[in-house]
């Protein structure tokens, strides 16, 4: 029994050995392979760390950056002035234009710190150059009027971020009215919003900016006006430049 039990003690430690080889591990290794284990799990769980505290840093990066101001609006006809800082920005801009898109999300959060610090005061003119981009036209002007709309229901930043944030692609149908009021609704817009979105209050004077704006020598470039556009004390600024808005400040 006991030569027999050795035997067979023997044939298991040779299969084992066969298996440790057929794997590229050799017999004497076996230890050192056992301890990569902890190595590697160490190894796992600090990747997973990194990965983890990388997605909360993003998601606390996006949260920061999507506040809003705190700053009240007020509506002169299409123009809507936000803050009460010395430094008068202009700032034109078409809710259906992809570059308008991409301004907001550049230079948004830094408008936002300045507004809320008091430093500048930024005026968006409502304007509508990009009507025939959508099927059926206009809805450069609904959005327009829209966001004019919102002013008097008290959420214009958030209205006007929230546009931004879920524009629709040029040669699409655009956003519904209904939409648009159900993102006033969300905002806790009162009952007359919708009333005014679907009534097209503001179209005529978004049509009345977007001709004027496009007839400013001082708004074009080479005769043409396109937006964003962004002028500070009347001069229109190159957004090229990422600097502007710092320089503006300190200017």
């Amino acid at each position: 029994m006991g030569g027999a039990t050795r035997n067979e003690k023997k044939r298991r430690q040779e299969a084992a050995e066969r298996r440790l080889a057929a794997a590229g591990i050799k017999p004497g290794k076996t230890k050192a392979a056992k301890d990569r284990v902890p190595m590697i799990m160490v190894a796992v769980v600090v990747v997973i760390a990194v990965l983890v505290g990388g997605g909360i840093w993003l998601s606390q990066l996006g949260a920061s950056t999507g506040a809003v101001t705190t700053k009240a609006a007020s509506a002169s006809g299409p123009v809507v002035t936000v803050g009460d800082g010395p430094v008068v920005i202009d700032v034109y801009e078409d809710f259906l234009c992809p570059q308008c898109e991409r301004f907001e999300q550049r230079y948004g959060a830094q408008l936002t710190t300045a507004l809320d610090k008091g430093q500048i005061t930024v005026r968006y003119h409502a304007i509508a150059i990009l009507d025939n981009l959508t099927s059926p036209a206009g809805y450069s002007t609904r959005a327009a009027n829209a966001a004019l709309c919102s002013v008097p229901a008290g959420i214009f930043p958030a209205f006007h971020k929230k546009l931004f944030d879920n524009q629709p692609s040029e040669r699409s149908a655009g956003l519904t009215d209904d939409q648009l009021i159900a993102f006033g609704t969300e905002l806790k817009a009162p009952a007359d919003f919708a009333t005014c979105v679907r009534g097209g209050t503001h179209s005529a004077s978004v049509k009345t900016e977007t001709d004027a704006a496009a007839g400013t020598p001082a708004l074009t470039t080479n005769g043409t006006f396109g937006t964003p556009t962004v002028a500070v004390k009347g001069a229109k600024i190159d957004l090229n430049d990422t600097n502007w808005l710092t320089t503006a400040i300190g200017g």
